[in-house]
């Protein structure tokens, strides 16, 4: 079997998509590997190094994959006569034909009735180079550092289709460039995979898009492919990382420098899961490389996916009284000890503190000094419930600081009800009050903290889902984000 964690924000209305971690079991068997286009050389320089730069880590992933007995399908297109008397060839050419939902097409086009627009433009071809490189057919066959095995197939059409239906291929895991492109429009990918009905995910870290940096959205070459990622766990498949069947990091290209931030979700009464995704994608493309921790849907004593933090450069936390085993919390101090930034919102203030009737699972840890010794805080509990009678405000001065930039310094009406946090650490620096009603004392709302272990770390009390809605907060959290992170907010970024 293959495990799978696949991430997704396919949406059954259309309107809405909220990011959620599945996992799958596939039967190796009745599973293909499609690698798309993974060609010796492309007209464009830039492409050509970065497939160059992944097809290591591609091939073990082939071979990961035809150990446990997965179907391996080249499909280095137009390039079917460099290899036209192997026996991989002749094994797709002689597929019977099989019936098709609908009628296989040589190249599936966007369909605005089903997907919206790309988000990025490669009306220019794509090429990162300056100048940009001359376009033409520059290949002559797949890179060699992928193996071809004798079980293999290659094929660049609809073969590849009929071939899975006679071996009882139900599933397709594709990878490979590019990622705007033929990884959707070709006749063994994306598109046409999933409209004939096959389970289909995409290889998010095994993937690179044709975009230029100089067109719109005016973001990081490799932000650009987290876009079109993002478009396709909208509208198409899910997708895993290569680190699902090779175990370790995901893959990343070495000119991708964007400081990496894990944002881990693990609570049930905000939404954050919903929220704190779309937010990345609004306001932290452009700069950070993100990588989303889901808490266990199954078991909500149990956090996956830590092994992202040992390539975090920072980590913000939406964590709601969970206690989880000791080798993840262990994993979780070392993070913040080492003195990597932290940024929490809301709930984080108990992050990991049972209430007191609650029973410690077993094999499990808490952390009750985390709202104390990581954010600063005091948390014990909150006034009362009425939204409507909550009031947030940045103290004088605060203004000046960067993480206030374009933070509405007036009074301000807010979602949720008011946590009582007093008193700050030392090494605190208050930016925002609150009030509930005209209750006094007022309230810490958001701080800045200057750790023991040398670390910084932001945190809000906010972080409803309606607030998410109220463009001075997301200002604040982005600020937020960037100050703890060391990255300068841009005057573009700013000005949004």
């Amino acid at each position: 079997m293959l495990t799978l964690h696949a991430r997704s924000r396919l949406s059954a209305d259309g309107k809405e998509f909220p990011m959620r971690e599945d996992l799958k079991q596939w039967d190796a068997r009745k599973t293909a590997l499609v690698i798309c286009d993974m060609w010796d050389k492309h007209w464009c320089a830039g492409a050509t190094k970065r497939v160059g730069e992944m097809a290591p880590r591609m091939n073990a992933l082939v071979v990961a994959a035809r150990k446990k007995g997965a179907l391996i399908i080249h499909c280095p297109s137009d390039t079917l006569d460099f290899y036209k008397d192997t026996p991989q060839r002749k094994l797709a050419q002689d597929a019977p034909k099989s019936e098709t939902k609908i009628a296989l097409q040589r190249w599936v086009k966007l369909d605005p009735a089903r997907e919206g627009p790309l988000p990025i433009d490669d009306s220019d071809g794509g090429c990162d180079c300056q100048p940009q490189c001359a376009q033409g057919r520059a290949w002559k066959c797949q890179i060699e550092v992928i193996g071809i095995e004798k079980d293999d197939a290659i094929t660049d059409s609809g073969e590849a289709f009929h071939l899975m239906q006679q071996r009882g291929i139900e599933n397709v895991i594709v990878m490979g460039v590019h990622t705007n492109m033929c990884v959707l429009g070709r006749p063994f990918s994306i598109r046409q995979m999933v409209m004939q009905g096959k389970n289909v995910v995409v290889v998010r870290d095994m993937t690179d898009s044709l975009y230029n940096p100089r067109k719109t959205p005016f973001v990081n070459h490799f932000s650009g492919t987290d876009l079109v990622i993002d478009h396709i766990e909208k509208y198409w498949c899910p997708s895993i990382l290569s680190s699902d069947l090779l175990g370790g990091n995901e893959f990343r290209f070495k000119d991708d420098a964007r400081p990496r931030i894990a944002i881990i979700m693990a609570e049930d009464e905000y939404k954050t899961e919903r929220t704190l995704p779309e937010f990345a994608r609004a306001n932290l493309d452009r700069d950070f490389k993100t990588h989303f921790i889901f808490g266990d849907a199954k078991d909500k004593y149990n956090l996956p996916g830590l092994s992202a933090l040992d390539t975090a450069d920072a980590a913000l936390i939406s964590v709601r009284r969970r206690v989880f085993p000791k080798v993840q919390m262990d994993k979780l101090k070392s993070f913040v000890a080492a003195g990597k930034p932290i940024v929490g919102i809301r709930t984080a203030s108990h992050a990991f503190s049972l209430r007191p009737a609650d029973k410690m699972p077993d094999g499990c840890t808490d952390w009750p000094d985390f709202d104390r010794d990581v954010l600063g805080g005091s948390y014990h509990n909150h006034h009362g419930a009425d939204a409507r009678d909550t009031f947030v405000w940045a103290v004088p001065g605060a203004e000046k600081h960067p993480v206030m930039a374009g933070v509405s310094t007036g009074e301000i009406a807010v979602s949720a009800s008011l946590y009582k946090t007093e008193p700050l650490a030392a090494g605190t620096t208050l930016l925002m009050l609150g009030r509930f009603k005209d209750n006094l004392p007022h309230e810490p709302i958001a701080w800045t903290f200057q750790r023991k272990d040398g670390g910084k770390t932001f945190y809000t009390s906010l972080g409803h889902a309606d607030e998410f809605k109220q463009s001075f907060f997301t200002t604040l959290l982005r600020n937020g984000i960037y100050w703890a992170a060391g990255v300068p907010v841009p005057e573009s970024v700013k000005e949004k």
